[in-house]
């Protein structure tokens, strides 16, 4: 009989990514380049590293030396520590009180995301690392920029030790004129306040300004630090800008095996609300994919498809929970348990991320970020 465990540890056997590590630390390089000398990378790998394995991307990371990290929340903080990541990482969002043992325990350095809520941080009586956000024009989380007593009143707090400060640009994707001048006001309004927090005395340590949109449009913005995301990933949020940064080299790859092999019959139907009918006799394949795992049901009824033997298999009928079937009529000798692509290349053809996020009517961060937890993260 077969060890169990080694049947568990087979990662390629129904529906996997597979994460190029060339291709990441080309990426890291290429960004690296673009930023002003003194300025390193601070990766965020929230949302699980946009899907692809929070923790295997931030291991291969460490490997080239990245030494600080962004998270949404404490529990993606937790996880990084757990698996062995040093260095600094920064919550970016809210943690509850009762969690603030965590941030102590494990070393995580919290924002403080507004004046009230840095009174509940050093009320918990235990030393607690920060960075002050503050807030140019998000008008999200931060302290206002122009509230300088309060953000001093955050360095006065007995039990907070401010180890940097940020903002977040919220109109950096693009150089038309009317964002660029709110980009330029929002890092006007960000340096005025460190230079006045200087003058005063109050250090400034580890600022950061810029993340992917950031670094790609504005490379001469002085930080500390570059909160780069998306890019990191070798994809920009739409395939327009994508494309213009053609350097970056897609890390990721959405593979699926193929279950069954059917003949479908002239005027039969096929998947749940019969929005398929065959108007001629046809192949057909379902694979072992569907929206639980991140697939778009929006890609249904041909919007989407698939690289079977690297041709091009249109949907067919609705993307089902764990399933989805595709037209494979001009595709000779399939076989179940073979592979799919349902993002990469296959052949010459190439299915990338910005196809998936232009066919469902979304941005590439969304359909990364949604990559189900049972996809096996493969590293090549």
């Amino acid at each position: 009989m077969a060890d169990t465990d080694d049947c568990l540890e087979f990662c390629r056997g129904r529906a996997w990514l597979e994460l190029d590590a060339a291709a990441l630390r080309e990426n890291i390089r290429l960004l690296q380049k673009r930023l002003p000398d003194g300025c390193r990378l601070m990766p965020v790998v929230k949302a699980d590293a946009y899907g692809h394995g929070a923790v295997l991307i931030a291991k291969e990371l460490q490997k080239e030396g990245v030494q600080a990290f962004c998270v949404a929340g404490v529990r993606e903080g937790v996880q990084l520590r757990r698996n062995g990541i040093r260095g600094l990482i920064l919550v970016l969002g809210y943690t509850h009180p009762k969690q603030f043992p965590l941030l102590c325990a494990y070393q995580l350095t919290q924002t403080v995301i507004d004046a009230a809520y840095a009174k509940q941080l050093n009320d918990y009586g235990e030393c607690i690392h920060v960075h002050i956000g503050i807030d140019t024009g998000m008008h999200r989380l931060g302290i206002r920029s122009s509230m300088l007593d309060e953000i001093r009143a955050v360095y006065e707090l007995e039990h907070l030790c401010v180890d940097g400060l940020f903002t977040h640009l919220c109109a950096s994707d693009t150089m038309a004129e009317r964002e660029c001048s709110y980009t330029k006001a929002q890092a006007e309004a960000f340096y005025d306040l460190i230079g006045q927090l200087q003058s005063m005395g109050y250090p400034c340590p580890n600022l950061h300004i810029q993340a992917s949109y950031g670094v790609w449009n504005y490379p001469q913005l002085a930080g500390d630090y570059a909160r780069v995301g998306i890019a990191l990933y070798g994809v920009l949020s739409t395939k327009e800008d994508t494309e213009k940064w053609k350097e970056l080299q897609p890390v990721l790859s959405l593979k699926a095996r193929i279950a069954t092999v059917k003949t479908l019959y002239e005027g039969e139907s096929a998947g749940y609300g019969i929005q398929f009918t065959a108007r001629r006799t046809m192949r057909i394949a379902t694979l072992t994919i569907g929206y639980a795992d991140g697939l778009p049901r929006a890609l249904s009824c041909g919007v989407g498809g698939a690289l079977v033997h690297g041709v091009y298999a249109p949907v067919i009928g609705r993307v089902c929970m764990d399933q989805t079937t595709v037209d494979i009529s001009n595709i000779p000798s399939v076989q179940a348990g073979e592979e799919a692509v349902l993002i990469g290349r296959c052949g010459q053809l190439q299915i990338s991320v910005c196809d998936i996020a232009s066919q469902a009517g979304t941005i590439t961060n969304e359909i990364l970020s949604r990559m189900g937890a049972r996809l096996e993260r493969v590293l090549v």
